[in-house]
Order: C-alpha cells, then structure tokens, then sequence
C-alpha cells in the first residue's frame, strides 16, 4: 500500500493545482458555447446557477459579462458579492418546487452533486436540474482519479470510511480540519462522495457524458444536455 501511495504521489497534487485554473478556463469556455448556441436563436439566455456562489461568477466574469445572459444563484446561503446581472435565492438544490419547468434556458452546476448526500438526494437534484432547464451543464470530479480533490490527497476516497475518519482525526487534509472527535471525522467523511462515469449516466440519462482529462486519466465528469 505504501509503494502504491508513493507511485501515485508522483502525479504531485501541485501539478494538479497548478493546471486547476485552465480546467476552470476550458470548462467555462464549453460552457459558454452552449450560451452561445442559445443566444444564436434567442435575445437573451437565462442561466440558473445549483449550488453555486456569486465570487465564481464574477472570476468568470470576462467569459460571459459582455453577453445577454440572466443569471440565477441557487444556494442554501446568499453571498455578499453582487452583480446586476446575478440574481440570488436561496434553495435546496433536492428540492426547486419554486422554479417551474424549463423555466430557464441552461442550468449549471458545478462541483455540487458530490456533496448533497446519498444516492436518492443525488438522485432527487438530477431530476430537478433536468426539469428546470432545456439545457444544462452539470460537472462532477471523477470517483477513479487518484488525487482526490477535497482530501487533496493521493487514493484517500477509496479507503473504508472509517479508515479516512482515523486519518482526519491526525491529519488536516486539504479542505477538511483536523478532526477532534471520531463522529465529528465520520460526518466529514459524508461530506463528499463521488462519482463514477456509470453512475454519472444514470443520474443524466439524457445527456452526453464527457471526460475532462489529466495525464490520460479522467479527472472529472460533465453531463451535457
């Protein structure tokens, strides 16, 4: 287990978040030519952002600022960043009852479905990303890349559970404190649970999957519709 941990170590999680900004660059820019098939047949094209926070928007700001787009934020929370071009609410991406179908043009999300809990909620916020837009863009990272993007750690999503609560209870990993109890480590260990490229299919069976890739592994997964 060492020599594995070592050998894949070698992909470094620097040179990982090194390229994190042209991930991010070459993710928007495929975006934003679905906005742009949009606005070729319509005035204006509203976007509803599950899960997301204003700040993203606004470092992306030069991709979409200068377009007719109407951009809407669902999260649990609201930001103290603002843009008149962004409009708040605060939501539960399991649950978007105050949007009625297809009542926007693209929805987006990003690094969000991970996080919601278990299968039927992942579930649950699939079916409404699909019933609230015509279009949308749903990007996840991918369950078999060895660096595992929250932990920013080599192989660390696929140990037992428990094994990753002992490890949060020594270790601050990536996003996550050093835990001071086991059940406090063990409820960060619900935090984030990824997917695979099947599961991705069932969740979107009516979108094209495709791999975002590094060194010929796929790093993340996008569900296109």
């Amino acid at each position: 287990m060492a020599s594995l941990f070592a050998g894949i170590s070698a992909l470094s999680t620097t040179n990982v978040a090194v390229h994190q900004n042209a991930f991010r660059a070459a993710r928007m820019n495929r975006f934003m030519s679905i906005v742009d098939q949009v606005l070729a047949i319509k005035r204006a094209c509203s976007i509803v952002d599950i899960g997301g926070t204003v700040a993203y928007w606004l470092a992306a700001e030069a991709m979409w600022g200068h377009k007719n787009v109407i951009l809407t934020v669902v999260n649990l929370m609201k930001f103290e960043d603002t843009h008149p071009k962004v409009t708040q609410v605060i939501g539960n991406a399991c649950d978007l009852s105050q949007f009625q179908d297809y009542s926007f043009d693209i929805a987006h999300s990003n690094s969000v479905i991970e996080h919601v809990g278990r299968w039927s909620e992942k579930d649950l916020v699939a079916r409404e990303i699909r019933r609230v837009a015509r279009r949308y863009f749903v990007q996840t990272p991918a369950m078999w890349f060895p660096i595992e993007p929250h932990y920013r750690a080599p192989c660390v999503h696929w140990l037992p559970p428990q094994v990753r609560a002992h490890l949060l209870m020594r270790f601050r990993m990536g996003f996550y404190q050093r835990a001071a109890t086991f059940a406090e480590a063990m409820m960060t260990t619900q935090d984030a649970e990824l997917l695979s490229f099947p599961e991705m299919q069932a969740l979107f069976p009516d979108a094209v999957v495709e791999r975002e890739r590094f060194l010929g592994m796929t790093k993340s997964l996008i569900a296109i519709r």
